[in-house]
């Protein structure tokens, strides 16, 4: 095969293969080309190829130089393929809720006195069970042969709360200040951005989602931690991939007044604005809220993030962004960024 003349040819989402892997070391190693010319040459997602340079780059000469390895992407590769079947929690506590229903119906015990029981008398282990929450979620699903109409006390009680907090951060510009343009979405290039978090640990991985307004184009990013270090070291490298022209890219940011941004308002000495939404109003930033969820297909609340691999978040967001959408005349996000990109790369 003659590398530098390679047309691909593949269906869409199929994996890279060995061959596109040294096509990519070629281009990026010797011809010195971007990674966003190399996924338009092989006609890739970008976020497919930025991923996959991060994952085969290794350091070598004491660390001195940094180079992507085709071969060490494709062990990398193979060896996360091992075990990339995905377990459904519903699948292993089957046993569980057969439990639980035989005790509802034949004693009468409450779902979450069957709960206290099995966990107090270790009938089963932690993986085969799940709290009382999620089995009151389970019966609003329809997922289990108990009604909410056969609870006597579920449908007594108002569950959420009418306290409002006050919010106590002022980070920088409020939402109020952004243009007439950005809220109608008629210019692209504005983002909002927002942290998903797996277990509520300070060492725990989160995902920093950053979306497009326009196309609704969603990036998500595995980072170690929630701090604001992190995050802010995640946004701009994602910023840098797009070289001279990320202020075109990023023309705004919207985010919410979490701790994990507080240093989000440092990057407007590079020319991107950047605003803060109202406190617990999270429908001013929904287009984030709206893919956050989509992500939750994926990621229940409550899992670790540490299960979960860079491969398995870029697939993930490939699904998203490769969803039709009415709302783009079912056109695809990936469809419309890609079009947009093109009109600035060919300034």
């Amino acid at each position: 095969m003659d590398t530098l003349n390679f047309t691909p040819t593949h269906k869409k989402g199929q994996h890279l293969t060995r061959e596109e892997r040294y096509y990519i070391s070629v281009r990026l190693n010797i011809d010195h080309w971007s990674i966003y010319k190399i996924a338009k040459e092989l006609h890739r997602p970008y976020n497919t190829i930025n991923k996959e340079v991060q994952c085969g780059t290794v350091y070598l000469y004491n660390g001195k130089v940094k180079r992507y390895k085709p071969d060490i992407a494709e062990q990398k590769y193979k060896d996360n393929r091992v075990n990339s079947k995905r377990n459904y929690r519903c699948l292993e506590c089957v046993e569980f809720f057969n439990y639980v229903v035989e005790m509802f119906t034949e004693k009468g015990w409450s779902l979450d006195a069957s709960v206290g029981y099995a966990k107090e008398n270790n009938l089963f282990s932690s993986d085969e069970i799940v709290c009382t929450k999620t089995l009151y979620n389970h019966v609003d699903l329809g997922l289990l042969p108990v009604k909410s109409i056969d609870l006597p006390e579920k449908l007594k009680r108002n569950t959420k709360s009418s306290n409002a907090r006050k919010n106590r951060r002022i980070l920088g510009k409020s939402i109020e200040e952004r243009p007439e343009t950005v809220n109608s979405r008629e210019e692209f290039g504005h983002w909002e951005i927002d942290s998903v978090l797996g277990k509520k640990k300070d060492t725990e991985p989160v995902i920093m989602t950053i979306v497009e307004r326009q196309t609704r184009m969603s990036l998500w990013i595995k980072v170690k931690d929630h701090s604001s270090l992190t995050i802010d070291e995640a946004l701009q490298n994602l910023m840098n991939q797009f070289g001279n022209k990320k202020l075109e890219v990023f023309k705004s940011i919207t985010g919410d007044n979490g701790s994990e941004f507080s240093n989000l308002s440092k990057i407007e000495n590079n020319g991107t604005s950047v605003y803060f939404t109202h406190p617990y109003t999270s429908c001013e930033k929904g287009t984030n809220e709206c893919h956050n969820k989509m992500l939750r297909r994926f990621i229940p609340k409550g899992k670790s993030m540490s299960d979960y691999k860079t491969e398995d978040i870029l697939f993930f967001s490939d699904v998203i962004n490769g969803l039709p959408r009415k709302i783009l005349n079912y056109h695809t996000p990936e469809e419309l960024f890609e079009t947009q990109l093109d009109r600035i790369y060919a300034t």
